[in-house]
């Protein structure tokens, strides 16, 4: 059964669940190549093996005629020379140094089609192999020939429709933050919501909204539409509150079992009372699903969720929206991000302070918000 965070909620097998979700886990020291090697597959398709001393994190591009595979945190290893089988789509191979990464470049005799997950597998060590990033690919119409025919710029869309899911906070009987002009928090983030899904929609992502409408929904319903349409990133939009109407600026959280500091858990906990949830576990699955999701949020999901929101938070300082004073990324117990996908619950601003609330309810700063959004959705690497 092939694996993936799409699928962990179907997953008995606790030990194998937790091995799937590990892929972006950082490393401390340099990863480091131990082999690279080609061979021949059933169906005629092209194995590439990239054996490491630590699980890789990695990336795939598909120039024509090659695939490059770039490692992070990775040094190049000069005295490794590949070992390439006779009749493989790959002629030779390259390392290269790009800052604290290496790409594997392969050239190829023909072009390739962008290769599936399914065709991608991580493998632990065993015996004298190491970790083994193995690819499996077939000669098919390249990427770039699939852009050109449809007149789209590989830059701009992805190569596959992602999954997003937009959550507009609060709705219905809950009105959110309510700014000293009147603004309801609800009605804001409803709006950069519809925003934001028509913009990501029109960058080739598959977005979907929790809720499209004034209606009240409890926070596990939200995460669960998450689960439910198998999405790649869970995206909250709220609009905060200070006692202090000095505080301005934008935050971004992601899920811990610890808060941060004492306005995360501050702002967790108020945002949690929208339905007096039980964040403290997973009672709605067997305690051997519970197991396996706590494991997998301290690991992938976890590291996941906080790769996009560094990400996030750069985009907005980039498009210089203020920042609330504090760390770009801070960490809390926000029920309505506890799953099993990776996401973020942005602020997107201070209802309680006069110019904010302003900007907030103004279509060209929402539209600022979305741009910084939707750039960084693009910049955020899905395929690891």
């Amino acid at each position: 059964m092939k694996l993936s965070r799409r699928t962990v909620l179907k997953i008995t097998g606790v030990s194998t669940a937790i091995i799937a979700f590990l892929p972006k886990i950082a490393f401390a020291a340099p990863n480091s190549l131990r082999s690279i090697r080609t061979g021949i597959q059933p169906g005629n398709k092209t194995r590439l093996v990239i054996e490491t001393a630590q699980r890789p994190s990695y990336s795939l591009s598909y120039p024509t005629n090659q695939l490059i595979i770039t490692l992070s945190n990775s040094t190049v290893n000069s005295g490794l020379i590949p070992k390439l089988a006779d009749g493989t789509l790959v002629s030779s191979i390259k390392q290269t140094q790009v800052g604290d990464k290496v790409q594997v470049i392969a050239n190829l005799t023909k072009p390739i089609n962008t290769i599936s997950k399914d065709q991608i597998m991580v493998l632990s060590p065993n015996g004298d192999n190491d970790y083994r990033l193995v690819l499996d690919f077939v000669a098919g119409q390249s990427r770039t020939a699939v852009s050109d025919e449809k007149n789209l710029s590989k830059k701009d869309l992805p190569t596959k429709k992602y999954i997003i899911v937009i959550d507009a906070g609060h709705g219905g009987k809950d009105p959110g933050c309510i700014g000293k002009g009147g603004t309801q928090e609800k009605n804001v983030v409803l709006s950069v919501a519809k925003k934001l899904k028509s913009k990501l929609d029109a960058s080739g992502f598959q977005t979907y909204l929790t809720r499209s409408n004034d209606t009240y929904l409890k926070l596990g319903q939200r995460a669960s539409i998450g689960e439910k349409k198998h999405a790649d990133l869970f995206l909250s939009l709220h609009a905060n509150a200070n006692p202090s109407r000095s505080m301005k600026g934008f935050s971004i959280y992601t899920l811990s079992e610890k808060a941060s500091d004492e306005e995360a858990q501050k702002l967790a906990e108020a945002e949690n009372a929208a339905d007096k949830i039980d964040v403290s576990g997973f009672e709605q699955f067997s305690k051997d699903i519970r197991i396996a999701l706590s494991a997998l949020q301290q690991h992938a999901v976890a590291e996941m969720s906080v790769e996009y929101a560094t990400g996030c938070a750069k985009q907005f300082k980039s498009m210089k929206i203020t920042q609330q004073p504090g760390p770009d990324v801070r960490h809390a117990p926000f029920a309505v991000l506890r799953s099993t996908v990776p996401g973020a619950l942005l602020e997107l601003g201070h209802l309680s302070n006069a110019t904010e609330e302003k900007l907030l309810t103004s279509a060209s700063h929402q539209n600022k918000l979305v741009d910084a959004i939707v750039k960084s959705v693009k910049a955020y690497n899905f395929d690891v």
